[in-house]
């Protein structure tokens, strides 16, 4: 508190006048506490019962250690420790810094009018009265600057300890962690659970501009392998959602109950392995489907398509295309023609083929087994 001290070694108050004024010590300290309760609405409750006892002795001790610096004693405890720790507790008491200034500027006020009105009668001269009023008010300078650091830290520090909290839930989400886990991870970190969410993949360099401008109970993590980020959106429109992310790399999941977001999280993985292209999953579930299980369909087009083997490649993919397009077209004739953008009788000279290959072609297991081999074109 150097200010405060190079004030207090101008001032030189004489034995009578401390005593005086240590006499009135405790009422001036009452009279402070009751003007903050009186002025301060934040503290109409605060300083009644043991709460109210605690920071009357904390004024009191305020108090007594100005009284040291104004008699000339600079060597006793830093007052400024004190302050710095009474603006951490107003933030765990969830009381603003303008509160606390606002108690700091009564306080100040209603201890210089009762010091100086202990000081004058006990025959400090005017000169010196001045110099008194400074000292007073440089120490309640340095009290609300340590004070106001106090309430500061403390605040980054639960601003950060906030956000590795936010970020464990997100990570525990993701791992799929038992619902008793996930309670708990919510709880400690304060989030309230939506009905849903919806994962989201993009690159880890867009994940938190993307995440500002969604809703606030949205999660992001940003560190993730091959510099990916993931965004855990809460209650999501579909459609705004990705009208949001329109200008961006990103790989949207389906939307699933909050405590099953790996499913959404697990499906937009396999959605970016797939394809680069796709962005919403729910565009390209037949793909995700047959794509699942990745050698039980390479088995499956193998048996299939068995017959297409003894063909020359070219052969062979032509023919694939057009049963292909003939089972999605439910075998009419002049679509499957325009799909192909060939002509009709084209379309009957290849299907005549295919039917020489595949003898049972109408049976519906045929059908069902020849639709999921060629439902999925692989490069």
């Amino acid at each position: 508190m150097s200010h405060a001290i190079r004030r207090a070694s101008e001032l030189a108050l004489d034995e009578t006048t401390v005593t005086a004024l240590r006499a009135a010590l405790k009422t001036t300290a009452d009279e402070v506490v009751q003007a903050i309760i009186d002025e301060v609405p934040s503290y109409a409750n605060a300083l009644s019962g043991r709460m109210g006892a605690t920071i009357r002795r904390s004024v009191r001790t305020a108090l007594g250690h100005y009284l040291d610096l104004a008699s000339g004693n600079t060597t006793g405890g830093d007052a400024g420790d004190a302050a710095y720790e009474l603006g951490r507790g107003e933030v765990r008491d969830g009381r603003s810094m303008d509160a606390l200034l606002s108690a700091y500027r009564v306080g100040a006020r209603v201890a210089w009018r009762c010091l100086a009105a202990g000081a004058v009668p006990a025959g400090l001269p005017a000169a010196e009265v001045a110099k008194f009023a400074e000292l007073t008010f440089a120490y309640i300078d340095e009290l609300s600057a340590a004070s106001a650091a106090g309430h500061a830290d403390e605040l980054a520090a639960r601003g950060r300890a906030h956000e590795r909290h936010l970020e464990q839930l997100a990570r525990d989400l993701l791992a799929g962690a038992s619902p008793d886990v996930l309670m708990a991870s919510a709880q400690r970190a304060g989030w309230q659970p939506p009905v849903s969410l919806t994962a989201v993949l993009l690159p880890a360099a867009q994940a938190r501009p993307a995440y500002r401008a969604l809703d606030p109970g949205t999660l992001v993590l940003d560190d993730l392998p091959d510099a990916t980020g993931v965004l855990l959106v809460a209650d999501a429109d579909r459609s705004h959602l990705l009208r949001q992310l329109t200008d961006r790399t990103a790989v949207v999941g389906p939307a699933r109950p909050w405590a099953r977001a790996s499913a959404s999280y697990a499906r937009a993985v396999r959605a970016r392995s797939l394809s680069a292209d796709i962005r919403d999953t729910e565009d390209h579930l037949p793909e995700l489907v047959l794509s699942a299980d990745v050698e039980a369909f390479t088995d499956l087009r193998a048996r299939a398509l068995a017959p297409l083997q003894t063909l020359p490649a070219a052969t062979a993919r032509r023919l694939e295309e057009t049963l292909r397009t003939w089972l999605l077209h439910q075998g009419r004739r002049d679509e499957v023609a325009a799909a192909l953008f060939v002509h009709p009788q084209t379309v009957r000279y290849r299907m005549s083929q295919l039917r020489e290959l595949f003898p049972d072609l109408t049976s519906p297991h045929r059908v069902l087994e020849l639709t999921l081999a060629v439902g999925l074109r692989i490069s």
